[in-house]
């Protein structure tokens, strides 16, 4: 039987639609897939984070204790990326994100992704601007949620 069969592959999804099935086999060996299993902490608030989680399926709850009350940030679902902000910053996570039901991630760190960016710089440029709309899209989101407070 053929190992391609077992092997895991990253999706063009999300912020690796732009990317081909070579380019996206090459980022999968910079970094791991990993399984979550559901009610199990992928990132826990206020731990160190250093990388980045792409959702190959699942989907996980984000969510932040503010005065001794759990507050929900909002859902992460298959395509989506988690931990995009400190993978540019590395710092401590600002929420915690839980897996809802089984789900799969490929996870890279900062320094594997500094070294994919230098040894395949276009198909980079292309993962780096996903994560920038990414940013962008839930920066937009939480400025709307501000914004609605006050209206």
């Amino acid at each position: 039987m053929s190992d391609t069969l077992n092997t895991p592959r990253l999706p063009g999804l999300g912020i690796l639609q732009p990317l081909g099935d070579e380019d996206r086999d090459i980022l999968s060996g910079y970094g791991e897939f990993r399984p979550v299993q559901a009610g199990q902490h992928l990132i826990e608030e206020g731990m160190t984070q250093n990388g980045v989680y792409f959702v190959i399926s699942g989907k996980f709850h984000a969510s932040s204790t503010r005065g001794g009350h759990k507050v929900l940030l909002g859902a992460v679902e298959t395509g989506e990326t988690i931990g995009e902000i400190n993978v540019l910053d590395p710092s401590v996570a600002s929420a915690t994100v839980t897996a809802r039901e089984f789900s799969q991630v490929w996870f890279i760190d900062s320094k594997s992704l500094e070294t994919y960016i230098n040894e395949y710089p276009g198909p980079a440029a292309w993962l780096l601007i996903g994560i920038g709309k990414t940013i962008a899209r839930r920066l937009r989101a939480v400025n709307e949620k501000i914004a609605s407070l006050y209206s």
